[in-house]
């Protein structure tokens, strides 16, 4: 006699969270960098360029986690207006409703006389109804109470940890020039780490992903250092 094996299946449940320490690392890396990496163009005194920086930091930190805070705000009082939407046109038009649900099954295989018993089982449970159109018809999930909440505190604080690992040497070292080299040492291997992180778990190439991450703070602060040269 066999013995069955129970079959569980792995998904990766936080990819909201991972989506905010994305926008708030990536974002927390790349400016600061170009800002320090542009300072460090155009003054020698990395009291400025730190001054610079921290201000830098908090104001993006709060503007980033004011942006997250906003979307996801926006993507709640969306799907409530929709179920709200959704809720009245059973309530009123019960018989055009059960005809997107039989609609929505035949695009899985169902004919229209499999689909009949599902439909006049939705049409008895009203709420269910309504969810079952929710997510099939409109794609819209039930949004998390919190998620504005934490979606703010976690751009925010992922914006403040990747804004540190540029601006840390010009804190360390007091030579603009020879902080910058090592800024540039640090946060190219910072990005690089990131991109390949950031990679896996959005199901990208790890290392196409490194470098593309890389290449883009890079050029971003290449960019900022050449304009505050030539400005200067």
């Amino acid at each position: 006699m066999m013995t069955e094996i129970p079959h569980e299946e792995k998904h990766f449940t936080a990819s909201d969270v991972v989506r905010d320490i994305v926008i708030g690392m990536s974002d927390g890396l790349t400016v600061p960098f170009a800002l320090a990496a542009g300072l460090s163009g155009a003054v020698a005194n990395t009291n400025i360029i730190v001054i610079a920086g921290l201000a830098e930091i908090t104001a993006g930190s709060i503007a980033m986690g004011l942006g997250g805070y906003l979307a996801a705000k926006s993507d709640s009082e969306h799907y409530y207006s929709e179920k709200k939407r959704e809720e009245t046109e059973v309530e009123e038009v019960p018989e055009i409703e059960a005809k997107e649900v039989s609609d929505i099954l035949t695009t899985y295989g169902l004919t229209e006389k499999e689909s009949e018993p599902v439909v006049n089982a939705m049409r008895k449970k009203p709420a269910a109804w309504v969810d079952f159109m929710m997510r099939f018809e409109l794609g819209l999930e039930k949004p998390d109470p919190k998620r504005a909440r934490n979606s703010a505190m976690t751009i925010a604080a992922s914006y403040i940890v990747g804004g540190f690992i540029p601006l840390s040497p010009y804190m360390i070292v007091h030579t603009a020039g020879s902080a910058l080299i090592f800024s540039i040492i640090v946060t190219l291997l910072a990005l690089g780490i990131f991109g390949f992180i950031k990679g896996k778990f959005i199901g990208m190439v790890p290392f196409k992903n490194a470098v593309q991450t890389i290449v883009t703070g890079g050029l971003a602060a290449g960019a900022a250092f050449l304009i505050a040269k030539l400005i200067s």
